[in-house]
């Protein structure tokens, strides 16, 4: 099985993932990599799909590492389930990053901090029934006959791209599947600017990609900062209108208690109500100021 590796690099940036590429267990003739530099993620892939030879593409981000099995795993999958057109893998956190960026990815893969989304970072099983939820082009394999079926990568969107296409796909009909033998090693944010900003703009991009966006799960962070806003009102109206932030609070501590010793961290008992709450409101932010814009 052949294989293209499309890798999206923005200018001034190092393409990283280039040093596990060199020594993974995989004939030298039966992948190539293919690096599309430039200021827009999904334009570089689009550029690479039409320079691509081969019909399995791989997309990958440029400050991610991968295992020697990497490309073994992804030709297991396909041996397996040969009628798959597009497969997904998870997200895992680097054992070199630091406190922050560890706990920050404990985040994201918490039920509580991301809901169906943590099945990007934390996926357990194959899933030949995936979503966008469960997907993203960070580490995904999409057959290049895909692209005869739907357009490409909608640079518009950015970051919320790979949700669309995914969404487009599962639209027409073509099969999505998720496998957590096919993982990278992703780079997570150093700090709580930069993964504000991370969760702020996946939520500025969510209501142009979801036609049901308002009617669906992910409006539910936007509810909960208009609740927050309107609390000291609220509260003058009736007393009982505190309830609702202090079972959030009790919530929060209890799944940090649970995601600390599931990942056996019991220091990040102490930064994930913080972390959690950063993308609960960042992501609601994001995606008021997203669904202003939508309608201007």
């Amino acid at each position: 099985m052949e294989f293209s590796i499309i890798i999206p690099v923005a200018p001034n940036r190092n393409t990283e993932v280039l040093e596990s590429l060199k020594v993974v267990d995989y004939p030298s003739n039966k992948y190539e990599i293919i690096i599309e530099k430039g200021i827009n993620p999904s334009e570089n892939r689009d550029s690479g799909i039409t320079k691509a030879k081969y019909e399995n593409l791989i997309f990958l981000d440029d400050d991610a590492f991968i295992e020697k099995d990497f490309l073994n795993n992804i030709k297991n999958f396909f041996d397996k389930y040969p009628d798959v057109d597009i497969v997904g893998g998870i997200q895992l956190t680097p054992h070199s990053d630091s406190f922050f960026s560890k706990i920050a990815g404990i985040a994201l893969s918490s039920f509580f901090g991301a809901y169906k989304m943590k099945n990007r970072y934390a996926g357990t099983k194959v899933n030949l029934n995936a979503s966008e939820k469960d997907l993203t082009s960070a580490i995904c394999v999409i057959k290049k006959h895909v692209f005869n079926k739907i357009s490409d990568f909608n640079p518009k969107y950015f970051p919320g791209e790979d949700p669309d296409l995914f969404i487009r796909a599962k639209k027409n009909n073509l099969k999505l599947a998720s496998d957590p033998n096919i993982k990278i090693y992703h780079k997570r944010r150093p700090n709580f600017s930069s993964f504000f900003k991370q969760i702020y703009s996946y939520g500025h991009a969510r209501p142009r990609i979801s036609n049901n966006a308002l009617i669906s799960v992910f409006v539910m962070p936007s509810l909960f900062i208009v609740y927050l806003v309107l609390l000291p009102l609220l509260i003058t109206i009736n007393k009982l209108f505190i309830f609702p932030i202090a079972i959030y609070g009790a919530s929060s501590v209890l799944f940090a208690a649970y995601d600390s010793i599931k990942h056996k961290n019991l220091k990040a008992f102490f930064l994930l109500p913080f972390l959690y709450l950063t993308m609960h409101i960042s992501y609601g932010l994001g995606f008021l100021n997203g669904l202003i814009k939508e309608d201007q």
